[in-house]
């Protein structure tokens, strides 16, 4: 009577939907990759309804009982099935605190995760371990009582008494053995008396896998390619049910036998074609792909790169991105997570980063950097998400973006030089006025097609594949990287094109404001002194341009950085130096070509717009080399110095000695030692110190005999080469130090493209996707090459043990 009692106690209240009512149980899993873990609380806590079991408590120190979240048993079979799956929460840390036990100082010891890796849990809050299996059937289990009180409430600490978690495991009878045993009756679905009792052929187990492959397999394709599933209107009479429903009958259609069983012969209550089935799926695909990135970073160290925008619904997203070194030795960033956010304060945003780490499984004990883009709510000294995590893990250091920096110096010059400010404001008005209508867009298309034809007639530019590509005029944007560049050189590619169409806008009769404008335009265009500023800053862009390419690299590491920033900064002054004269033959040769008026350089200059009295006299060459040419080049090398010269730290100059150019010139140990003691967790002041001196002088003397360290360049050539070569278990600490050295962040690129995806994946017609859908849609999108590699079975038994599925594999 025991068993049928319980079948009666797990059944579900009736659904109206045949579908759901056979598949739609609620969702479970989180399945990620680190661990999870419990501990009873308050049982007589109050129940709590509509438990979110997407966000459950990772950390077992502060997890309230099971029985304080609901009093549905079948909601707290599917809160034990979520935490089962997750698995026991097992963070490494970086050393773990001690605690004085009789005159001596203890800590837990993590090789007990490999001795009792299946159920053993750390809580980071409480410094004490736990039991996972004892936590979510205790009460279940007849017997429970004193005996579990330090594995399940308060937590086992006693860390020189190993032997104690072996007495609680105990025999086959123990408390914790029979606890084991209901999680194996819990998730072995093939038991449930429900199932014993359905009588299920060989054949409908066939056709059920054919089913779920089939819409597994369309699922993965409008995941990977970022497209929505869903339709306006599904219903049978539609011709057009959304791409899910469309996909799946044109993907089953040329295999008769497919079309029979997913098409034709599917049972109305089991097609597995319901919106929450493709939910489901789609979480599936979604968290084995996290699995997969954070399986990846090794439970290793990692930077974290954050950044925060508002979508097309009007929701403020924050999305996360792992910058860490792989198990090869190369440098890995990959997101993690978009989260909704409901304000961006610094403390909405840990609230944000912490539950996400704790659905993960991740710890911010074992971040080693932070990377931001530089407003005051991320990098605020005091209040700032910067700080917050600082004061949680001081080791966290903070890199403001690179990238970002340089954006703002083109900025900063362009807004603080009269002349520079005009020119891109006058630009930003071509812009608007070309823009204003598609007649004029096509106007100067056309335009532009003539110009092409007679310069390849006239045998000015050679034909071939992928040459004379049709361009636009390009938008300056003082937050878009690399804008000014390509406005600058979209304006002078169709300098001929836009001087025609403002012609032909200036003569227009009835629009008196473009006819204005384009008057404006093309007075300046005509001018030798705007052809001057666009080839100039062309010049100075083009130098920064390549910098902000070389930044946006996902495995530039900041050693390399500052060395391109000081390239570029020589560059600039090489140009100050020796580039006026061949700038202003360039510039000559353009004016002729497009019979602008070349003024005599000897001649007085003369302010347009101003009195001629009380006016210092200099010549038109004074003008152009000293008040334009040298006063923006030093405005802007200035400012470089000034933007990057707080990331020219005590910690940067230590860690120059990586560098392996010239066979390790730059090599100090004293400034290696001293990088180290940036780093006290890992670096133990009496264990490790003496010995990284000596690891160090070994690691130097090695290297620099091996004839495979002589062409390296950058310390990411170092790590990689030190794994291949297989130093780095040779010389653990030393590449130790190198792997904090390349998760420093560098730029927050990665993140910038995940924003960009989201234009994509979630535009008007999608604005009210679920948040959880959109993170699983923009997971598999993004990082669409790892979810390429989750393997179809993985998924599908993922997917099958998420809930109670009506059929079984």
């Amino acid at each position: 009577m025991s068993k049928i009692q319980s079948y009666f106690k797990r059944l579900k209240p009736t659904n109206t939907d045949p579908e759901s009512q056979s598949e739609q149980v609620p969702i479970v899993q989180e399945s990620y990759q680190l661990p999870q873990a419990s501990q009873f609380q308050s049982v007589q806590s109050p129940p709590q309804a509509n438990v979110n079991i997407e966000n459950l408590e990772a950390d077992p120190g502060k997890r309230p009982s099971i029985y304080s979240m609901t009093s549905n048993p079948i909601e707290r079979e599917d809160i034990r099935r979520a935490y089962l799956l997750k698995g026991p929460t097992q963070p490494i840390l970086q050393p773990f605190p001690q605690t004085e036990m009789y005159g001596k100082m203890r800590r837990f010891n993590p090789k007990w995760y490999e001795e009792f890796g299946s159920w053993l849990e750390y809580s980071v809050s409480k410094d004490a371990c736990f039991c996972l299996y004892c936590y979510l059937f205790d009460m279940e289990v007849e017997g429970s009582g004193s005996t579990q009180e330090a594995f399940v409430r308060v937590g086992f600490k006693n860390w020189q008494k190993k032997d104690r978690i072996k007495v609680h495991v105990g025999d086959h009878k123990s408390v914790h053995n029979r606890c084991y045993q209901a999680d194996q009756d819990l998730m072995k679905q093939k038991q449930h008396i429900d199932i014993a009792f359905s009588n299920i052929s060989e054949q409908q187990r066939i056709d059920y896998r054919i089913r779920l492959k089939t819409s597994l397999d369309c699922a993965r394709y409008l995941l990977r390619n970022g497209q929505p599933f869903r339709g306006h209107d599904e219903s049978k009479s539609s011709n057009q049910q959304g791409l899910f429903l469309e996909t799946l009958k044109f993907y089953s259609k040329p295999n008769k036998e497919m079309s029979h069983v997913v098409l034709q012969n599917a049972p109305d209550n089991h097609k597995l074609t319901s919106p929450m089935i493709q939910k489901d799926l789609s979480q599936a695909c979604a968290d084995l792909t996290v699995k997969a990135i954070i399986s990846d970073t090794g439970g290793d160290y990692f930077s974290l790169l954050v950044d925060e925008a508002r979508d097309v619904a009007i929701k403020e997203q924050m999305a996360v991105v792992l910058r860490y070194v792989n198990k090869k030795g190369s440098i890995v960033e990959c997101f993690i997570g978009i989260i909704h956010v409901s304000d961006t304060t610094a403390q909405s945003l840990k609230a944000a980063i912490d539950g996400l780490f704790s659905k993960l499984g991740l710890s911010l004990s074992k971040c080693r950097g932070q990377g931001y883009d530089g407003p005051s709510n991320m990098r605020g000294e005091f209040k700032g998400l910067k700080s917050l995590i600082l004061a949680d893990n001081p080791s966290a250091f903070y890199i403001h973006c690179f990238a970002h920096q340089l954006q703002l110096t083109l900025v900063k010059v362009a807004k603080h030089h009269k002349k520079i400010q005009e020119f891109f404001d006058m630009l930003q008005k071509m812009a608007t006025v070309v823009g204003g209508s598609c007649k004029r867009k096509e106007i100067l298309q056309m335009n532009q097609y003539e110009q092409i034809v007679e310069r390849i007639v006239s045998g000015e530019i050679p034909t071939g594949k992928g040459l004379n590509q049709e361009t636009t005029l390009k938008r300056p944007g003082d937050t878009r990287w690399g804008s000014h560049f390509g406005t600058v050189t979209s304006v002078i590619s169709l300098f001929s094109p836009i001087i025609s169409l403002m012609k032909i806008i200036k003569n227009e009769p009835k629009n008196d404001a473009a006819r204005t404008d384009a008057g404006c335009i093309l007075y300046a265009m005509e001018d030798f002194e705007f052809a001057f500023l666009l080839h100039f800053m062309k010049l100075i862009l083009g130098i920064s341009y390549e910098l902000s390419r070389a930044l946006q690299r996902k495995d530039q590491d900041l050693l390399n950085a500052i060395g391109l920033v000081k390239v570029v900064k020589s560059h600039l002054q090489e140009v100050r130096d020796n580039g006026f004269d061949e700038l202003l033959q360039e510039t000559n040769i353009f004016a002729n070509k497009y019979d602008i008026d070349i003024p005599n350089m000897n001649d007085v200059y003369c302010h347009k717009g101003r009195s001629r009295r009380r006016l210092e006299l200099f010549t038109f060459l004074h003008y152009f080399k000293v008040e334009l040419f040298n006063i923006v080049i030093n405005t802007q090398v200035q400012e470089l110095d000034d933007r990057f010269d707080n990331v020219n730290t005590r910690l940067l100059e230590c860690l120059s000695c990586l560098d392996p150019r010239d066979s390790f010139a730059n090599f100090n140990k004293e400034k290696l030692i001293e990088f180290a003691r940036f780093y006290p967790l890992e670096f133990d002041e009496l264990a490790d110190i003496p010995f990284l001196s000596s690891s160090v002088g070994n690691f130097i003397i090695d290297v620099r005999a091996d004839s495979d360290f002589v062409n390296l360049k950058t310390i990411s050539d170092l790590a990689l080469k030190m794994v291949e070569k297989r130093k780095d278990i040779v010389y653990p600490l030393v590449y130790l130090l190198i792997k904090l050295a390349l998760v420093l962040p560098v730029a927050t690129a990665s993140v910038e493209q995940v924003f960009s995806a989201i234009t994509f994946v979630k535009d008007k017609l999608r604005n009210r996707i679920s948040d959880d859908w959109f993170n699983s849609c923009m997971l598999t999108y993004v990082e669409r090459d790892i979810f390429d590699k989750i393997d179809d079975e993985d998924i599908i038994q993922y997917f099958q043990g998420m809930k109670n599925r009506r059929m079984l594999l």
